[in-house]
């Protein structure tokens, strides 16, 4: 049963323990986690409860997903999981002014506008602690030396059908868009179901 106010997502259940495996490994032992786009807040719960050495932080700029992570949050019951912010990857008037070690955004560069994902890179590059901080992207991407996989190319299809602006972004463009916010590219981790994890570290 959910609790009340809740959202849910079965990918987000679906592919949280694979996420974790791979945070679980680069994620320091203890510290800061700012989560971007957390949505219905199944991950921020989830994460939250398996790491609770790390102070973990979500926000969206939805009411109803901040409802619904609050939900979730009332649940857990955890000391180490905040209440949602109300940031907007594009907004740089909502983004907090204190320092993470990491930040954690999963399926939102593809569904947003190409001004969220350089939003997510600056705000990336002014709260990361210096040097090392953590930046890992979860979803989808097209990349220049693989094929395409044709569920992904549906998927990107049915995208930018919804909106012209959204669809899967280029990894190599993300990686450079990094680069020019201070974010080396250290790692590519292919996950179930034709996704990534993009990990960026602050030099």
């Amino acid at each position: 049963m959910l609790p009340d106010g809740a959202l849910t997502s079965p990918a987000a259940r679906r592919n949280a323990e694979a996420i974790l495996r791979v945070l679980r490994a680069h994620l320091p032992a203890r510290g800061s986690v700012l989560e971007i786009a957390s949505g219905s807040g199944e991950h921020a719960a989830a994460f939250a409860a398996a790491l609770p050495d790390l102070d973990w932080t979500p926000s969206d700029p939805s009411d109803q997903a901040r409802d619904s992570i609050a939900a979730w949050s009332r649940q857990l019951a955890a000391s180490n999981l905040n209440p949602p912010l109300a940031l907007d990857a594009g907004d740089p008037m909502t983004w907090p002014t204190e320092t993470f070690d990491a930040l954690y955004c999963a399926n939102m560069t593809h569904i947003s506008p190409w001004s969220a994902t350089e939003g997510l890179m600056d705000l990336a590059g002014r709260v990361l602690r210096r040097p090392g901080g953590l930046l890992a992207l979860y979803g989808p991407y097209r990349e220049f030396e693989v094929p395409l996989a044709e569920s992904n190319a549906v998927f990107d299809a049915s995208l930018k059908a919804r909106n012209v602006d959204w669809g899967l972004r280029d990894r190599e463009m993300v990686e450079a868009l990094a680069r020019s916010h201070g974010l080396a590219a250290t790692l590519r981790v292919q996950m179930p179901a034709n996704n990534l994890i993009l990990l960026f570290r602050a030099v």
